[in-house]
């Protein structure tokens, strides 16, 4: 049954102002009656736990955190899923009635679900390129590696992070069957079925990450981020013959592993994801 108090959460991050999650919590709550405000908090970089404290004060009930405080959200939790144990980063908190924050990472079950369901491209067997090994790349490793693809490699700017990051999954791996390696991003070699961008380049306009050798005709470019933060890495995809994806479908769907986890209920989220593209389109009309 739906609470009769309206629950309190939010996303954190910096910058947060371009973020469409209260759009979606919005929508989700509406779709399935449940009685909550969700609200954007600019958190100023170093500010990460005292922003925390203010929000269990206000009777916050949970929250999700974005870029660039993956790794502080894992750190300031009481306790930790599985995933958050392995990725060192959490997107999702859970604040229970006794001031309990337990963590949880929602953005590689996002992320499978909208390259598997809504793009409709297998991960099982193939061979992919998670680029980056901040929170992001860290968080979406783990369920990559449960769909069993025949090969990951990760490759970031600085090596030994990349190198870590594998490190820390190579018993996953393993125990997957996938074979897991590092490589420097400067030197990269091989083509891949899928691409996936977990760096900020997008947010900075820093340009593409990686060469074009790593695309195959057709392969899945796939840019974490969405809106004109990702679009030219999309166009990039599309100028050397593959398809570009952005993060949009990612950003619903751990939404709605978050909401699920907050209130119990799972929302429509392939209806959202339509929606949103809906607004975002007329928005780039207006």
């Amino acid at each position: 049954m739906p609470s009769t108090a309206t629950d309190l959460y939010c996303v954190m991050g910096n910058p947060v102002a371009h973020s469409r999650s209260p759009w979606i919590h919005a929508r989700f709550a509406q779709l399935t009656q449940q009685p909550l405000v969700y609200q954007r908090r600019l958190v100023p970089l170093d500010g990460f736990a005292a922003d925390l404290q203010q929000l269990l004060q206000s009777g916050g009930k949970g929250c999700n955190i974005t870029v660039p405080f993956k790794l502080d959200a894992a750190q300031a939790a009481h306790s930790r899923s599985p995933r958050v144990a392995l990725a060192g980063a959490a997107n999702t908190l859970v604040i229970g009635a006794d001031g309990h924050i337990h963590a949880d990472n929602t953005d590689g079950l996002g992320l499978v679900a909208d390259i598997t369901r809504n793009a409709g491209v297998a991960i099982a067997g193939k061979a992919i390129l998670l680029v980056g090994a901040g929170g992001a790349a860290a968080g979406v490793l783990g369920p990559l590696l449960e769909q069993q693809p025949r090969q990951v490699v990760v490759c970031n700017r600085t090596f030994h992070k990349a190198q870590a990051l594998v490190d820390a999954h190579a018993t996953l791996a393993q125990s997957q069957k996938v074979e897991l390696l590092a490589q420097e991003q400067q030197g990269l070699s091989g083509s891949f079925d899928i691409i996936i961008n977990g760096t900020a380049a997008s947010l900075q306009g820093a340009g593409i990450p990686v060469p074009a050798s790593v695309l195959r005709p057709g392969s899945l470019a796939y840019d974490m981020m969405y809106g004109q933060a990702a679009q030219p890495f999309l166009d990039w995809a599309q100028q050397h013959g593959a398809v570009g994806r952005d993060g949009l479908g990612m950003l619903v769907e751990q939404a709605a592993e978050s909401f699920a986890l907050w209130s119990g209920v799972r929302p429509p989220s392939q209806q959202v994801l339509q929606e949103l593209r809906a607004v975002l389109a007329q928005e780039a009309l207006a």
